[in-house]
């Protein structure tokens, strides 16, 4: 009877099994898991610019010159997320920009990494956090990175000095475009909460 009662007992009690070590990493917490998420949107966001802007937009042309959608969802995403984020987050993406096949030359790096860093400190710096301080923080970056463009272009003899008023014109549009993306970048930024300090 004693034994009977013994191998109940060791059959009744059964200790959790042990994850796995990679299992154990994996777990993440409602948080994260948002963040992860918000991070998954970004990427969608930039694909699907580019996707966009190869298909359709590259076939409208505005006084010979067309929009660049994934530079504007770039700046946009960089200066939202602040400067520490942004900046790890546009050297990411203008790699990938680069590696996208899409992106004029490697120089489109540093031009976006250096611009979008730099208008996000001066964001954080003189303005407060708003729609409008946003946009034309981003908005600088873009005419900056169009005028780097034209620099580029001038120096290793791509583009001619009268077509200027074509990158200049270029730089408007693309700014015209960052008032309509941002109610999207926002709303995507703004999952798992906004975690920048100021």
């Amino acid at each position: 009877m004693a034994a009977k009662r013994r191998r109940r007992r060791n059959t009744e009690f059964k200790p959790d099994a042990k994850p796995h070590v990679a299992l154990k990493v994996l777990r993440l917490t409602r948080q994260q898991q948002l963040r992860l998420l918000r991070w998954v949107c970004y990427a969608l966001a930039i694909v699907g610019a580019l996707t966009l802007q190869d298909v359709i937009m590259s076939q409208v042309r505005i006084f010979g010159t067309t929009t660049e959608l994934a530079v504007c969802v770039i700046l946009l995403i960089t200066v939202l997320e602040g400067a520490e984020t942004g900046s790890l987050f546009v050297l990411i993406a203008s790699t990938l920009y680069y590696f996208s096949g899409t992106a004029p030359g490697a120089y489109s790096i540093g031009l976006l990494t250096f611009l979008g860093t730099g208008a996000t400190l001066v964001r954080q710096m003189y303005w407060r956090r708003s729609r409008s301080a946003i946009v034309i923080c981003a908005g600088l970056a873009q005419l900056g990175y169009s005028l780097g463009l034209y620099a580029v272009g001038i120096f290793s003899g791509l583009t001619r000095w009268d077509r200027l008023p074509a990158f200049l014109i270029g730089a408007a549009l693309n700014i015209l475009v960052m008032i309509p993306l941002y109610p999207m970048i926002y709303k995507i930024g703004m999952i798992g909460g906004n975690v920048w300090k100021e």
